[in-house]
């Protein structure tokens, strides 16, 4: 038995195309594998705060060491680095905003990366990730075609940045489905939607 993270980060609701394309996949997901359990957070309308000097000095403050400011700083990242830690799998609906992820994913990250808890600081003074054999699905929606070898693909900061964070962290087995050219007319849209599909039952069948 498996278990899911199930995030959106856009702050649209019925409208959104990431959420749209990840529920698809949850369910799908949880009709191949009803042993699997999912949780599931909504970081888009129920947003995570951004890293404060409080928080920084907790971050690097021993647990024995904390004052309850500490500890009502450190609280929430705590209890999402905690969440984190128990999924196996995670499905990351995240939308392109000026050509990388919305602040609101940004602030997740941003609250689970931490020092002994997800990566460590090795003796040699180098990094190792602490969250390995983990496997993460991201569904992006994006306005334009950012395709390898399109016009706007060296604009994609989105993808190489989920990459590199979480391969900071130890997970390498990443995979992309990219809902693309949703602002190019109804026809483009409706071509994005069915590849949309496609990947998704394809991801079901293999992830």
């Amino acid at each position: 038995m498996g278990h899911i993270l199930h995030i959106d980060s856009s702050p649209r609701g019925e409208r959104s195309f990431s959420r749209k394309f990840s529920r698809e996949f949850i369910t799908a997901w949880k009709n191949a594998h009803p042993e699997d359990t999912v949780s599931y957070r909504d970081i888009g309308q129920n947003t995570v705060p951004h890293v404060d000097e409080s928080w920084i000095a907790a971050a690097f403050t021993p647990p024995d060491a904390y004052t309850p400011e500490l500890a009502k700083a450190i609280e929430l990242s705590n209890t999402l680095v905690d969440e984190f830690l128990a999924a196996d799998r995670y499905v990351f609906g995240v939308p392109m905003y000026n050509f990388n992820i919305p602040s609101t994913f940004k602030a997740y990250i941003d609250q689970i990366v931490r020092v002994g808890r997800t990566f460590a600081v090795t003796e040699q003074g180098g990094f190792k990730g602490l969250v390995e054999g983990k496997k993460i699905l991201v569904i992006t929606a994006r306005g334009g075609d950012f395709s390898p070898g399109s016009p706007a693909a060296p604009y994609d900061y989105q993808e190489p940045y989920l990459r590199a964070i979480f391969g900071f962290l130890g997970i390498t087995d990443i995979t992309f489905i990219h809902v693309e050219n949703l602002g190019a007319g109804d026809e483009a849209r409706e071509q994005s939607f069915a590849k949309a599909h496609q990947a998704v039952a394809q991801a079901v069948a293999s992830w």
